[in-house]
């Protein structure tokens, strides 16, 4: 049960828990999936929805229902004889708030605290207000104003003898060394913490006398002795102010406005969210505390495999992963012997975002990514190539923006870099400036032009980011990385090409005179893999280079390990301006066709031919068969039967164009000014929403509007305004124009939720909401279509199909948080009962707008999966030849092991064959001529069973027509009758 046959996504949370769970694993065994998949376990910041924000990685979240409430839902899947994923996340945790003890630590203590090194914290920061400090962006406005309107308090937790500092939900301990100070009116209690020190040896003592101050407290002079301390420090006079400043000012943080973070920040977030700290990972003893719960749940068999959230986040993504797997290997021997594996091979992937092209490096020892690849290529594949060009056009002449998404994204990534994470370029510059002044040849590049020159091959940094070995780039990275170079070199002026060259070597270039140097990197790299001791060694050398670098405390540090710092950093700089640049920014703001904005997708890739996608599917056949595919996620931005349907416009793309214009002609009157009244002057751009967010309005409204919507139906019509509202709100603000997260225009924001409920308002019903519905009723069958290539083409391709939980009916959800609202298992319940009783999902095409018969499908491909498992976990990937008048409106493939064979068939590119009668999602019959594929000898004139049909077309000779296998479903799963485990 190690390797997942198919996996079902579940998203839990206290409103969603283990028990819920575990009420529902009979649905889910019927399914056919093998393992459930769920979001993280670990204790989460408390009331959150998606578990990213761990803030104890000891214990199960207590809000899930605790380890008990995990023992009871694993209980239920063993007994439907399934397995357990969990998501982890080794990047981050949560902070600020009070509930991380880590955190709290260091707050306390600072350097000298015992999880100082468990965040990626900068303790020898240029700035002195934060040398030995740490950055607390906390605060809703700036310090002094906060301060004077008394937000800022001292506190006294009576259970535990300590003074805090409150704002709001967060919780800033007082370091005990500065007691005698704050208890000056209480000179006797004061006296027990005199003499403490920060460092390690007095942090017991300080934690004694707590306990004793904790006591005395209790007692009626110690509550007035307390009561006078908090007085003295209340911010309702000058002098209370003053002293709680002081205080503050001697603290090992600096309590600051949020603002404050994109420039000043010391420590390393999650991309730039400020509430989430990066955790350093890659130090054996933080690996060992962030993961301990995870390989005892692992031994005892409640777990069986592992997920590993934003790999590209952490230090060394390639050492992380060898070690992880090491440790699961080492660990699998020890699990009940009823789970064990024979080869000892756990499953664990990886969640990476891959550039078209880009390889998973086969070292890392993983079973492949969580599927974004998967979900990028099936998307464009529904595309038609030939519409790119007209809508790109359309595009630019509605809102006088580029064509081409790499200008908007070029855009973002410089804006991203210079707002949001200026700090962490910083700390890149620094750190090769650092290499610079080590040298006479280069201690004269000032910390400027290298800023420069490192900003500019970030903007044009084509992946996420490079992993060199040893300190060099492999040939991978340095196709990637000369990418980045030679665009530098013409954003550049002249006079800094000296400068770029040199920090290129500095990232993992081979130095001229260390080419045998490099050799020798890269084999010792391979010799610490294979030995645990000096694998450890190696990590606590390098982490002593890199805080003696990091402090300029060491000017023999060598050279080797200074770049490699350099790498870490610029590599951790690199993926989250790609990841908040391109998917949080640029793809809020062009929209050609918003069905190609999607997490892992370039939306200047519009399509992908039959043949591209046969050789992706190739690939990962022969590279990472285990790999996860998904077509829905929990990070979607849109769900997966919206991108369908959207997909469809580019079959049309002059009807849509038309369509387009006459709606915007048709809602002007609606239009607002920017500061919310009506707009009177239509042919300017300075109105809500603006042509850019109306055109994306118009493609969303098209994508998710349900198939069995009516435009009368107030309720139902006021329901999907509310949410496409707030897809709009969020959308707005990712896209940083003309309102965002850090800077809301609230007046505009307000403008353009109006105009999306005045083009919806029941009195448009024979207005434009008619026209919308009509439009979706004529090209729903087309994104139907589409949704049934793209669900077979997961089910059945190289890898394990994931189930984002819900998404066996139609998905028309959009971004989070709306692809996580609660899922009707009891619909689907019902529903998959009375698809038993009616037989195969060719049955349920006539309730195809309800969505039963994506849930028949989803059922019926999942048990084939079963009952044929070694045919699609091992079986060959045959791309089939099609021929005839509308070949290219169809793909195929075979799946075969041994004798067996499975032959897919999809429907592709249905616009042009459904005609002007569009009512059902399937072509007619006699409309396929000719058109036919070509099977495997060993099938020729061979009866074959439709495992979604009680159809049985029969090939002739080797050809096996369109007109007979794809004559009640656009879509088709063909067996031989007979073989075994695989027949009717």
């Amino acid at each position: 049960m190690t390797v997942p046959r198919s996996t079902l996504r579940l998203q839990l949370h206290k409103g969603f828990t283990f028990d819920d769970a575990a009420a529902q694993v009979d649905y889910f065994a019927s399914l056919g999936v093998s393992h459930a998949y769920a979001s993280p376990i670990t204790t989460a910041t408390s009331g959150s929805t998606h578990g990213y924000d761990t803030v104890d990685y000891t214990k199960v979240n207590p809000e899930l229902g605790g380890e008990e409430g995990l023992r009871r839902f694993v209980e239920k899947l063993r007994a439907h004889d399934m397995g357990l994923i969990v998501d982890v996340v080794p990047n981050h945790m949560g902070v600020g708030g009070s509930e991380n003890a880590w955190w709290q630590d260091i707050l306390e203590w600072g350097r000298h605290a015992a999880h100082a090194r468990f965040f990626d914290v900068d303790w020898h920061s240029p700035d002195p207000a934060l040398r030995g400090k740490v950055l607390a962006p906390f605060l809703g406005a700036a310090y002094g104003e906060e301060l004077q309107g008394g937000k800022i308090k001292l506190a006294y937790r009576a259970d535990q003898g300590r003074f805090v500092i409150e704002y709001y939900s967060h919780v800033f301990p007082v370091c005990p060394v500065d007691y005698p100070a704050v208890l000056q009116e209480a000179p006797e209690l004061a006296q027990r913490f005199s003499g403490l020190t920060t460092q390690p040896a007095d942090q017991p003592r300080a934690a004694d006398a707590c306990t004793a101050l904790a006591t005395i407290a209790q007692t009626e002079g110690g509550q007035a002795a307390i009561a006078a301390v908090l007085a003295a420090h209340s911010s309702e006079t000058q002098a209370g102010r003053e002293r709680l400043h002081r205080l503050l000012e001697r603290q090992h943080y600096r309590l600051a406005w949020w603002r404050t973070a994109a420039d000043e920040v010391n420590w390393r977030r999650f991309f730039d969210v400020s509430t989430l700290g990066g955790v350093r990972v890659e130090r054996p003893e933080v690996f060992e505390a962030s993961h301990a719960l995870i390989f005892r749940l692992f031994t005892e068999g409640l777990i069986d495999g592992v997920r590993i959230d934003h790999v590209d986040g952490l230090a060394e993504p390639r050492e992380y992963c060898q070690r992880l797997r090491a440790r699961l290997e080492e660990l699998s021997a020890e699990r009940p012997e009823a789970l064990r594996n024979g080869s000892g091979h756990t499953y664990f992937v990886v969640e990476k975002i891959l550039a078209r092209g880009e390889p998973l490096r086969r070292d890392w020892q993983v079973d492949g990514t969580t599927g974004y690849d998967f979900m990028n290529d099936v998307g464009a594949l529904l595309h038609d190539p030939a519409g790119a060009e007209p809508l790109a056009a359309l595009w630019a002449e509605i809102t006088g923006k580029s064509s081409e998404f790499a200008d908007e994204a070029l855009i973002a990534r410089r804006k991203i870099l210079a707002e949001n994470l200026a700090a962490e370029l910083d700390r890149v510059t620094r750190a090769l400036h650092r290499i610079a002044r080590d040298a006479q040849t280069t201690r004269d590049f000032t910390f400027t032009s290298i800023r420069r020159v490192v900003a500019e091959l970030v903007v044009h940094f084509p992946v996420y980011r490079i992993y060199p070995v040893g300190g060099v780039r492999s040939a991978e990275d340095d196709r990637y990385f000369s990418q980045a170079l030679e665009k530098a070199r013409e954003s550049l002026a002249a006079a800094d090409h000296v400068i770029l060259d040199q920090v290129a070597q500095w990232l993992g270039g081979k130095l001229p005179d260390e080419p045998a140097q490099a050799e020798r990197n890269e084999r010792s790299e391979r010799s610490e893999r294979g030995d645990r001791q000096r694998e450890r060694a190696a990590d606590r050398s390098r982490e002593r280079d890199r805080n003696q670098a990091q402090a300029g405390q060491n000017p023999q540090a060598s050279t080797g390990s200074q770049r490699r710092a350099a790498q870490t950093l610029f590599s951790q700089l690199t993926s989250p301006v790609a990841a908040k640049a391109v998917e949080d920014t640029a793809c809020y703001r062009y929209g050609r066709l918003i069905s190609r904005n999607e997490v892992g997708a370039d939306p200047g890739e519009f399509s992908l031919s039959v043949e591209e996608f046969h050789k992706g599917n190739r690939e990962r056949l022969a590279s990472f068969p285990h790999a996860m595919l998904c077509t829905a996620t929990h990070d979607h931005k849109r769900g997966e039967d919206v991108r369908a349907r959207i997909a469809a416009l580019s079959e049309i793309p002059d009807e849509w164009a038309a369509t387009l214009k006459a709606w915007s002609t048709l809602n002007t009157p609606l239009r607002r000014g920017p500061n919310g009244g009506h707009d009177e002057t239509s042919d300017s751009h300075d109105w809500a929403p603006g042509p850019a967010a109306e055109s994306m309005l118009y493609q969303t409204l098209v994508g998710c509007w349900p198939l069995t919507l009516a435009p009368d139906d107030e309720a139902g019509v006021q329901e999907l305004a509310e949410r496409v509202a707030q897809w709009q709100l969020k959308a707005l603000r990712e896209g940083k124009l003309r309102t965002s997260w850090f800077a809301p225009d609230e007046a505009y924001e307000q403008a353009c939720r109006d105009f999306l409920f005045d083009i919806v308002s029941p009195q448009r019903r024979n207005g434009f909401l008619q026209e919308l519905s009509s439009f979706v009723a004529r090209i729903g069958p087309v994104g139907a279509i589409d949704s049934f290539q793209q669900t077979l083409l997961r089910l059945t391709a190289p890898g394990v199909p994931d189930l984002y939980q819900g998404t066996e009916l139609w998905d028309f959800s959009l971004v989070d948080p709306d692809n996580r609202r609660p899922v009707d298992y009891a619909l689907r319940r019902q529903w998959s009962e009375e698809i038993d009783a009616k037989g195969p999902p060719s049955e349920q095409m006539p309730n195809w707008r309800d969505g039963r018969v994506k849930l028949g499908l989803v059922r019926r491909a999942l048990a084939l999966r079963k009952h044929c498992e070694s045919l699609f976990a091992q079986g060959e990937y045959l791309p089939l030849a099609v021929e005839g008048e509308h070949a290219k409106h169809v793909i195929a493939y075979a799946r075969h092991a041994g004798s067996a064979y499975a032959i897919v068939i999809a429907t592709r590119l249905a616009a042009p064959l459904l005609g002007d009668k569009r009512d059902v999602p399937l072509v007619e019959p006699s409309v396929w001529g000719d058109t036919c594929v070509v099977l495997p000898e060993a099938l020729h004139s061979r009866a074959l069973f439709d495992w979604l049909s009680p159809h049985a077309p029969k090939a002739d000779g080797e050809r096996l027509f369109l007109r007979d296998a794809l004559a009640v479903m656009p879509v088709a799963l063909l067996v031989e009758e007979g073989v075994p485990g695989c027949g009717g």
